[in-house]
């Protein structure tokens, strides 16, 4: 009897990719399990783990992206400021970039958690919560940051809805509209200034005394910005559209959007764990050419770079999957 043999991504056949000798595929009468060795693993599979997926499956690097499925932008119900999917929403970006990834027989997907990384003979070793291990040559961290929430009702609910970070995603659809900044010193005053551009009503909502240099004040005030100190008790909302915030000396204020700066952590702690340096705002510290300070180990992304952005992370995954490759080419050329 004939035996049929099928691609894991199911698609490379009608592409008319010729099958490798250590292309992963199914026999339908005796299944081969998931091979364990890669060239690369990609710890995150969103968007810069999947630009990287790309680059390097194009170069027909074995490769094993591993992803937890929990990207930070999925409260976000649209992604902007990204050319050819201005306004689309996020999971389906990462979706139609999962199905593309998916045409390069030699990139494989695990849907888990890695929890644990070391270093082995000849590369590195991930192990998943559920208890697998992988091996690979190189590895690429695009694992993102998590924010941390801060203590205040309805905040959360309104994160990346209408409590934003960032002008250039979101900025443009709450332009002319009521704003509010809640930051502080040289954050509130940069935010301030290109948000000045958006709208002409505008407040800086500072929770404590000021931080603003006299220069700083003085052009604050030339803008008609207005401080308010006082600490936050409440966001008040509708289904993640803020209404109002409210001071914990019971005063309120309408607002349609908030632009809020909180603090994050490494969504990963492996890389720190296998020596990755940080810089001073928490980032994995990278070169110009996305690798960190252990050899062998890059970074992409949200969480090596301020520029949180869905272009941005596309951008520095697609560099990332570059750098690798130029790696194990000078290695065995």
């Amino acid at each position: 009897m004939k035996r049929r043999y099928f691609v894991k991504t199911g698609s490379t056949l009608a592409l008319g990719i010729p099958l490798l000798p250590n292309t992963l595929i199914f026999n339908k009468l005796n299944p081969v399990r998931m091979k364990k060795e890669f060239d690369v693993i990609i710890i995150g599979g969103s968007y810069a783990g999947l630009s990287a997926a790309m680059a390097l499956g194009r170069s027909l690097r074995h490769v094993l992206v591993i992803d937890s499925g929990l990207p930070c932008n999925r409260f976000t119900p649209h992604s902007h400021n990204f050319i050819t999917h201005d306004g689309a929403a996020p999971a389906e970006i990462a979706r139609q970039a999962r199905q593309q990834v998916e045409r390069y027989h030699t990139v494989h997907f695990h849907e888990g958690l890695a929890v644990e990384g070391r270093k082995a003979q000849l590369g590195f070793e991930v192990k998943t919560k559920s208890g697998e291990v992988f091996f690979g040559k190189k590895i690429v961290f695009a694992t993102g940051i998590k924010d941390k929430m801060p203590n205040i009702e309805g905040f959360a609910a309104c994160w990346g809805v209408s409590i934003i970070h960032c002008p250039y995603c979101h900025g443009y659809e709450f332009r002319g509209q009521k704003t509010g900044i809640w930051a502080n010193g040289k954050r509130a005053f940069h935010l301030a200034s290109l948000v000045k551009n958006l709208t002409d009503d505008l407040t800086i909502m500072t929770a404590g005394k000021p931080d603003f240099s006299v220069e700083q004040l003085e052009k604050l005030e030339k803008h008609r910005i207005e401080i308010v100190e006082t600490e936050i008790a409440e966001v008040e909302h509708e289904h993640g559209l803020v209404k109002n915030v409210v001071f914990k000396d019971g005063k309120e204020l309408p607002f349609t959007v908030v632009y809020a700066s909180i603090p994050f952590a490494q969504h990963s702690d492996i890389p720190t764990a296998l020596g990755c340096e940080l810089t001073e705002q928490g980032y994995l510290k990278t070169d110009p050419f996305q690798k960190t300070s252990v050899a062998g180990i890059f970074a992409c992304g949200d969480n090596s770079n301020m520029m949180r952005s869905v272009a941005n992370a596309v951008y520095s995954g697609n560099l990332a999957g570059a750098m690798v490759n130029m790696g194990l080419t000078e290695e065995r050329f």
